[in-house]
């Protein structure tokens, strides 16, 4: 029987973490798309950075790593190099199919000169319109591109396409201080408070948000002016924009809600149970569903609408009631 399972890089090398089978007749065969994330925490420049950004990317791999189907690759130190990183999106390219999930986090610094933004690495930084090359070479139809670089809102515009969200920790390019923003991120998909859905997933928007709120309190509490503003875009042709509210008819937010970047507390253990793997995975396909008639409720007819949703949400607590057998 061969295992389908998790595979972790840290500084180079591949490492089995943990095996998951199903059985069927003498075959086995992933029940689930499979989430591929890769890490990297860029170059420091100065020791304070580089233990930060590095203790970062080190809690992401922990919490990655605990995650079921879960692909992960993290590179810090010098391993973060443009050619190891390019190295391992080629392994990401030849391996997910288009049901898997992608998910780039950049933790460090970067520069934008008005033209061109890049990321700050070991060596050869990597440009904003590389880093896309190299994600549009993973047929993965969902893909999630976090950089919480400094100058980082210069790469939303190389970065964007449909069936991708990008993530920046600040607004625009000229936004150049250090940021914050990464270390709430990290808090955020170990907080279950930033589950406000109570799915026992976290979302990509609820990460966002938690993130963001967070570093807003930050700059009040210390009576600094913010020097970073996140946003994001995740429709592949709009401005970035800092919340979904009051942007239903653009539709932006809709990717980020239904994009699962970890689960927590018993969803995580239900991946776990090959018997609830398949109920677990309907009851996210039918909150997405719910999620999706939310977005589109302006455009349907009222008639449709609640009938559509109701028969989500029964189904919904039917599946909810044999996850809590």
């Amino acid at each position: 029987m061969k295992p389908i399972g998790q595979r972790s890089v840290i500084s180079g090398q591949w490492v089995l973490v943990v095996g998951c089978w199903l059985l069927i007749g003498a075959g086995c065969v992933q029940t689930w798309g499979a989430t591929y994330y890769v890490t990297v925490a860029g170059l420091g420049g100065e020791p304070d950075y580089e233990q930060r950004f590095t203790a970062n990317a080190m809690d992401l791999d922990k919490i990655f790593k605990a995650s079921v189907g879960a692909h992960v690759v993290t590179l810090t130190g010098k391993q973060a190099t443009k050619a190891r990183l390019n190295e391992a999106m080629a392994g990401v390219a030849r391996e997910a199919k288009a049901e898997d999930d992608l998910v780039v986090t950049l933790i460090g610094h970067g520069s934008f000169d008005g033209v061109e933004y890049k990321f700050n690495l070991v060596g050869p930084d990597v440009s904003g319109a590389e880093l896309s090359e190299l994600c549009d070479r993973v047929v993965a139809k969902r893909q999630l591109i976090v950089d919480t670089s400094s100058a980082s809102g210069g790469v939303v515009a190389a970065l964007e396409r449909p069936g991708r969200a990008v993530v920046a920790a600040t607004k625009s390019g000229t936004e150049k201080n250090a940021t914050v923003f990464a270390r709430y991120w990290v808090e955020a998909l170990q907080d279950p408070t930033a589950d406000t859905d109570k799915s026992e997933s976290i979302s990509a928007a609820e990460a966002f948000a938690y993130a963001d709120r967070k570093t807003v309190e930050f700059y009040a509490s210390q009576k600094r002016l913010a020097t970073e503003h996140a946003e994001f875009e995740d429709t592949g042709k709009g401005e970035p924009v800092r919340s979904a509210a009051g942007t239903t008819a653009g539709r932006e937010g809709a990717l980020m809600a239904t994009l699962t970047v970890v689960r927590i507390g018993t969803a995580q253990a239900a991946m776990n149970d090959p018997a609830k793997r398949d109920l677990l995975t309907k009851k996210e396909e039918l909150e997405q569903k719910i999620d999706g008639l939310k977005y589109q409720k302006a455009a349907m007819e009222p008639g449709e609408y609640k009938k559509e949703l109701t028969a989500a949400l029964v189904d919904l607590a039917k599946v909810q009631a044999e996850l809590d057998k």
